[in-house]
Order: structure tokens, then C-alpha cells, then sequence
């Protein structure tokens, strides 16, 4: 009985030291063996976490702007002889660990037991220690060791490492939903996860039928228990509402040569998660319209599965829960493609440390469709910007009567795993004759050919998508360089005429002679002094418009030729000035300094 009461007691004691965490709003579990706990918390100045490892041993926790180990931020500590200890670090271009000089991660508590280390530590948000990096990076990087931290540093942790894509301060949250809500799966069912260490998989789904119409006011993952650290994001495409209905259940691997032509006709997507993300929530007063003759009637769900440890045999049943009421709200949601429309033309040369697309909702295109659908404006409320592998940075960038006005949306440290609407701050009025560009940076160092706009991870995008409200009937606002240009630049001088295949011949000059323009553009002798040049050039050319409504019907301005607008200098980020750690300030001073940063905006939640 004594042994039972001890047991007990010892129990309580370790449950008791977690209690310390009461009040921590969002968690995850960053390893692929459920050994390593992560919880968080933040306020308009200071972001606090508890991690819980299954080690006695040192833990690490770090942010990186990569996910890498070089020019990470990184806390160590541990507990020895029942006290707990904390360390604030940072790792060099070369990888390696220094104390930093600057302590700026606060210890809050720690315990152990004989098998967990439990670790509570706080930082402010804004430290303007050069050392440390902005919580708003979404590589978390994490580790530890059996042994606690020695006289001469922490031992190497091997295998017990690893890295994940999060958004700190802007996980999305927990809404509760009316009781009774109604509410349907979009599901996979045992989908066998390969053997390798990325995976996108599609399925082709059915939205709820309705006698009448709904709103689908909110939209959470639903993952598989235990596979929280195996799928790492879902994306849902809105498909041709003519498919044949043979076409649902199925499902394939997204991208691969044999996959469904059907899933090349959900292009617009509706719906974005990722890990760390909690679902989300339309506004009070939009919802997303189904059961009516425009509402989607077919998507695609693309789901991302994680595997670096190369699990073998396992088997998933994850998706998407969507909440749907018929108390409409007040208006409906649509969604607007803006950016580079996908296409061959849109290309970029290799071995380019960094190379910028532009892609352009042009002015007259927004002058027509806003024009005659809803001259007042419409209100933009969420955005997602989406590129793929060399994608780098991306910012949507708006303009009225040539006048920049702050970005609608940007992301320096872009990162293709973790996509996701990002709810605005405020909504953003979208007029008619607005201009918009959605600017993309990439780098294609280490690629060997031309990459070409498409649809493979492989190749590129330049895009961001729009919620909205209320809906017009404006699908797609986009822009494409022509490609005469592109092709002079490299000495094309003639094409052979008619055109029948695709990618279009070239008929002279004779080095040229009988390759398609993408062999073409793949001969040419690339540098980086060349493709600086033709990126310059490329972003002088004339631009074909796309103006799309739902379906396959256009504004009367789509494919009409125009010249990139002549714009005023783009709005720049308030400078901050920082005080000294030592310098004591005011939190009305912090708070004000905080916010002028775009990197840590978010923080500014209710000021």
C-alpha cells in the first residue's frame, strides 16, 4: 500500500508541475515518436513556452529562418539534482553553438521525473538582440540528449533532432461552434502513406448536399489520431462542377504523370491548413455559400504527408470537418486568383541566387468586373500567397491611382510546406481601377535548366488568392509577360508557322532550328550576369491580361496586351529604433516600437 501511495504521490507531483502550464492556448507535437511536447502562449509583448521531453537529459528549442541548424536562435536547458537551469544560444553560419552574450530567454520553471524533463521558459517578442531571431519564422527546430548539459557544452544530440514549419503568433484558434452544428468529413480512408519522405495525395470529394442554400462558416483539420506530425498541411481545390460523378473517391498521388485528368481541373483553391494552424473561422457576417447553382459541387483535397523518418506501413485517415448553418450571414465569400498566370511563359533562368516574378491584377481588369458587379468595392479579409519549391518571399502589393498603399499580405521567409489564410488585421477595400501585384522571389541556385510555370512542385507559381466578400463573378485576375521578348533575348528570330505543337518550334536561327522554345531556352548559355538582365527586361514587357469569371467565361478585356504600370516608390517598413538590454523603457514605448515592426504585427492584436 505504501508503494501505491508513493506512486500516487509522485504522480500528483509531476501533474502538479504541469499545472504551472494552465492557460497555454496552443500545442503541437513536433517529433515523429510523440516524445517531445510543445505549448504556447503570447501577448501583445512577450511569447511564453513549455516544452515536455522524454528524456532526463538536456532539451533544445530554437527558431530558424530555414529550418537549419546555421543562424538559428536556440535555448538549452535541463534539470540536475532537481534544479532546473536555461540557456539562451546561437548558432553560427558554420553551425556552431555560442553562449549568447545577451540572455534574453527567461526560465519560468522546470521538473523531472524518471522518465520526462518539463521546461517553461518566456522571451519578449521583440528583444532587437541580433542573435536572436523574430518569433514570426516559422522554422522551430528542437532536440535532446540523455545527458544534461556538461562543463564544456552541451554533448551532440544525434539523432534526436529535427525541425518543423510553424506559425508562432498566428496559429489560428478555437472557436466554439453552436451546439447541433451541422457539419461534414472530407476524408481519406486508409490511404497507404508511401515509403518516402514526402508525399501529396489526392482525392476528389463531393460537398454536402442541401435542399437550400447553407454557409459553411468554419473549417478545422481532422486528423488521425497519433499522425499529428505526419501530415503537415491540406489544401482544398474547387473542381469543373460538370465532372462526371465516376469521377469521385478517386485518389492518387497529386503531380504524378498517372494521376485522374480530372484533378487538372480543380485549379482555385478554397480552403489551406497547416500544422501548427487550428482551423478557421469566416467572419460574423460571411459565410462560404453551398447549395446553389454557382456554389462548388466538386473538390479536390491535397494532403501533405511528412515522413522523414520513413515510417514504414502506415496508413492514414485524416481530412478536413466543415461547419455549415442555413442562418446566413449577411454576405457571401468568393475567392479571386491574382499573380502570374500558370504557364509556360512564365520562366526562370537557373543558378539565380534570386530572381522576381511580378504578376499583375491589372487596373482595367478590376476596372471592368468591379465596375459592373459591385462599383462600390469589394472587402478583402483573408489571403494566401502560394509559390513553390524556389520560392523565397512574397508579397501582394496594392496600388490605388498609382499611389502604393501598405502590402495586402507579405511573407520574407516564404516556405512552400506551411501555407495558409492569413486572416487580415483589418479588412482591405478593393475598388474598381485598384491595380494589384503579386511580387515573388525565388532563387533556382543548384538548378541546372530553365524552370517553368506549371503545376508540379518541381516547377513554379506566383500567386495569391483572395477571400473576399461580397462574391462577383470574378474567378482569376492575372497576368502573363509575352513571350516574343523572352524569346528575342536568348536571339530567337523566327517561329515556325502554323503552330501544331506544343511547346511551339523554333525555326531560326539555325542553333535554334527544330527545338521546341523550352529546349531552346534550356540551350541558351545561362550566368547570373544574363539573368539578372533578362529579369530586368522581363519585368518592362508588355502583359497579356486574365480576366476570368466562373468557369470558362471572361471579362471582354481578357488577352488584350498592356504595358506594366509606371508606379510610385513602394511603401517601406517603419525603421525601429532599439534601446539597449540594459536601458529600462516603458511597456507603452515597447508596445508602440513593437508594432511598428511588420514582422511581429501580429503581436498588435488589439491596441
Amino acid at each position: 500500500h505504501c508503494g501505491h501511495v508513493l506512486v500516487l504521490f509522485t504522480a500528483f507531483w509531476f501533474y502538479a508541475s504541469f499545472s504551472h502550464g494552465s492557460g497555454f492556448r496552443h500545442s503541437t507535437i513536433l517529433d515523429p515518436h510523440g516524445k517531445y511536447h510543445l505549448k504556447w502562449r503570447f501577448d501583445r509583448g512577450t511569447i511564453t513556452f513549455e516544452i515536455e521531453v522524454e528524456t532526463t537529459g538536456y532539451v533544445g528549442f530554437g527558431l530558424s529562418p530555414n529550418g537549419a541548424m546555421a543562424l538559428s536562435d536556440i535555448v538549452i536547458g535541463g534539470v540536475t539534482d532537481g534544479r532546473p537551469y536555461l540557456q539562451d544560444y546561437f548558432a553560427d553560419a558554420k553551425r556552431k553553438v555560442h553562449r549568447d552574450v545577451q540572455q534574453n530567454y527567461r526560465l519560468e520553471y522546470g521538473r523531472e521525473n524518471n522518465t520526462h524533463t518539463v521546461l517553461a521558459f518566456s522571451r519578449d517578442l521583440l528583444t532587437c538582440d541580433t542573435n536572436d531571431k523574430d518569433i514570426t519564422v516559422r522554422g522551430v527546430i528542437w532536440a535532446y540528449h540523455s545527458d544534461d548539459v556538461g562543463p564544456s557544452g552541451p554533448m551532440y544530440h544525434g539523432v534526436n533532432r529535427g525541425r518543423k514549419s510553424m506559425r508562432l503568433l498566428d496559429p489560428g484558434s478555437k472557436v466554439n461552434i453552436t451546439s447541433g452544428t451541422d457539419f461534414f468529413n472530407l476524408q481519406n480512408i486508409n490511404v497507404p502513406v508511401p515509403y518516402k519522405d514526402t508525399t501529396y495525395w489526392c482525392q476528389i470529394f463531393q460537398i454536402q448536399e442541401v435542399q437550400q442554400k447553407h454557409h459553411i462558416i468554419r473549417i478545422e483539420p481532422l486528423i488521425q489520431r497519433g499522425h499529428e506530425n505526419l501530415v503537415h498541411h491540406i489544401l482544398l481545390y474547387q473542381c469543373d462542377s460538370n465532372l462526371n460523378e465516376s469521377e469521385l473517391g478517386a485518389s492518387h498521388e497529386c503531380y504524378h504523370p498517372n494521376m485522374p485528368d480530372s484533378f487538372l481541373t480543380c485549379e482555385t483553391i478554397v480552403f489551406a491548413w497547416a500544422i501548427g494552424g487550428e482551423g478557421f473561422t469566416y467572419p460574423p457576417h460571411v459565410g462560404l455559400s453551398i447549395g446553389t447553382a454557382i456554389d462548388p459541387v466538386y473538390v479536390l483535397m491535397e494532403v501533405h504527408y511528412d515522413n522523414p523518418a520513413l515510417q514504414q506501413g502506415v496508413v492514414d485517415s485524416s481530412g478536413l470537418r466543415l461547419f455549415y448553418t442555413p442562418e446566413l450571414r449577411q454576405y457571401d465569400a468568393g475567392v479571386i486568383e491574382t499573380g502570374v498566370w500558370v504557364s509556360l511563359y512564365h520562366m526562370l533562368p537557373p543558378g539565380m541566387q534570386e530572381y522576381v516574378s511580378e504578376g499583375h491584377c491589372t487596373r482595367e481588369c478590376l476596372q471592368e468586373s468591379l465596375g459592373q458587379e459591385m462599383p462600390n468595392g469589394v472587402r478583402v479579409f483573408a489571403v494566401l500567397m502560394h509559390a513553390h519549391l524556389a520560392g523565397r518571399a512574397i508579397r501582394t502589393r496594392h496600388f490605388r491611382e498609382q499611389e502604393e498603399l501598405q502590402p495586402l499580405s507579405h511573407d520574407e521567409e516564404f516556405d512552400f510546406n506551411f501555407q495558409e489564410f492569413q486572416l487580415l488585421k483589418e479588412e482591405r477595400l478593393l475598388l474598381p481601377g485598384d491595380h494589384l501585384i503579386t511580387e515573388c522571389k525565388y532563387t533556382t541556385k543548384g538548378r541546372q535548366n530553365m524552370t517553368w510555370g506549371g503545376l508540379t512542385t518541381r516547377d513554379e507559381m506566383c500567386l495569391s488568392y483572395l477571400l473576399y466578400y461580397p462574391r462577383v463573378n470574378l474567378a482569376r485576375c492575372e497576368s502573363l509577360p509575352e513571350i516574343t521578348g523572352q524569346l528575342k533575348f536568348i536571339g530567337v528570330k523566327e517561329i515556325q508557322a502554323p503552330v501544331t505543337t506544343w511547346p511551339f518550334m523554333i525555326k531560326s536561327p539555325k542553333k535554334y532550328s527544330n527545338l521546341s522554345f523550352t529546349e531552346a531556352m534550356d540551350k541558351y548559355r545561362w550566368s547570373k550576369k544574363r539573368g539578372k538582365s533578362f529579369n530586368e527586361m522581363v519585368l518592362q514587357l508588355p502583359m497579356n491580361v486574365r480576366c476570368s469569371k466562373w468557369g470558362q467565361d471572361e471579362w471582354s478585356i481578357q488577352g488584350t496586351l498592356v504595358s506594366p504600370p509606371e508606379m510610385k516608390s513602394e511603401v517601406k517598413p517603419p525603421s525601429v529604433v532599439c534601446r539597449s538590454a540594459s536601458e529600462p523603457h516603458s511597456g507603452v514605448v515597447f508596445l508602440f516600437t513593437l508594432c511598428l515592426t511588420y514582422s511581429v504585427v501580429q503581436a498588435c492584436l488589439s491596441l
